[in-house]
């Protein structure tokens, strides 16, 4: 992409652009000397006359140049850090001088444009998340209650069937998250919650899943341990990352939280999530938060949508945490979130904080 082109206002091109009228000046002051001279005025009273003349054109040019200048700098501070986006131009003052309010005039109009255009997208954006949560709450109705039905069941097309039906649920789940991170309108809360607490939930929910594939879970996360963070969104990640790992031969899934300092010198708790699974290639490591990337174990196993890891990292970037993944091949998957303890100031600007 070209970078932007800036140009400048300054004392040259504001010449450059008065060069007609100081042209028109000069013969303006010629004419007027010469008509003197005809007139047989004296030598002192045309230099006098010529002098107010030329004072009377420096004093309007200077005007006129500070008058630009006062509105050309605003122009350009509003427009320098262009995260302001539309709303740049409430930085500007009105200018009085022509050409300056048909900028302004011209700015407005195509602000005005662009705001009315942004709110028709999060309107959009907003009845497609909608659409997709009711859809996906139709959906997950009666796949509640055939998950019920295969429990009375037993087995292995039972078994079977009720693996299928919790890649389903997954792979639903997977679309109305995707339909939240990628809407333009916040839909998360952060607010403080019992880490603990959400990863046993996690896998109490899985538990038939995970039991039907032999995975045990161990877990040496602290009762009392609390992260900032949405729980829906927290759930949903510890979700893909468990499932993951009970997808790809792990037998065990351990759970543990540590408090880290970071290079930033901001301290953290740690949520880390390990498994003795088929491991990634190396290879493959750096792409697995990449959108679509299945890899080779994705593909070997054939039930990858290269969805999962895309949605959690873009989640823990929404909510403002840090995650680092390491593999390797027959040994297991490592997967750490950093939760900063320092995110009050950070997370206010991003959402309504509240303790429960």
């Amino acid at each position: 992409m070209n970078e932007l082109r800036r140009t400048r206002f300054s004392p040259s091109a504001f010449i450059k652009g008065k060069a007609l009228f100081l042209i028109g000046s000069a013969l303006f002051i010629a004419l007027l000397t010469f008509v003197l001279i005809v007139l047989e005025s004296s030598t002192g009273g045309i230099i006098f006359i010529d002098l107010i003349a030329i004072m009377g054109i420096t004093g309007y040019l200077v005007l006129q140049y500070m008058r630009r200048a006062s509105f050309w700098h605003q122009v350009e501070e509003a427009t320098t850090n262009l995260e302001q986006g539309a709303h740049a131009i409430d930085l500007v003052d009105e200018p009085s001088f022509l050409e300056g309010r048909l900028a302004y005039e011209a700015a407005l109009a195509i602000v005005q444009a662009d705001n009315q255009e942004i709110t028709e997208l999060k309107s959009n954006a907003r009845e497609n998340a909608e659409y997709i949560e009711l859809w996906v709450h139709e959906v997950k109705t009666p796949l509640s209650a055939a998950k019920l039905i295969t429990k009375r069941m037993s087995g292995a097309d039972a078994l079977a069937l009720r693996r299928e039906l919790e890649r389903m649920d997954d792979l639903i789940s997977q679309s109305l998250f995707a339909a939240r991170t990628e809407s333009l309108v916040a839909d998360y809360l952060i607010r403080e919650v019992n880490l603990a607490d959400i990863a046993k939930e996690v896998c109490k929910s899985h538990m038939h899943y995970l039991t039907s594939l032999g995975v045990t879970i161990d877990f040496q996360i602290d009762p009392d341990t609390t992260v900032f963070a949405d729980k829906m969104w927290l759930e949903f990640i510890i979700t893909q990352i468990v499932v993951n790992a009970a997808k790809y031969d792990a037998h065990l899934v351990s759970f543990a939280a540590f408090e880290a300092q970071q290079e930033s010198s901001t301290s953290s708790t740690v949520l880390e999530i390990k498994d003795d699974g088929c491991g990634i290639p190396a290879e493959d490591v750096p792409r697995v938060f990449d959108r679509g990337f299945t890899g080779a174990v994705g593909r070997a196993h054939g039930s990858a949508t290269g969805m999962g890891l895309y949605l959690v990292a873009r989640m823990c970037a929404r909510m403002g945490l840090s995650i680092m993944l390491a593999s390797e091949e027959g040994i297991g998957t490592r997967v750490q979130i950093a939760f900063p303890h320092d995110r009050r100031r950070a997370l206010l600007e991003k959402s309504n904080l509240t303790k429960v």
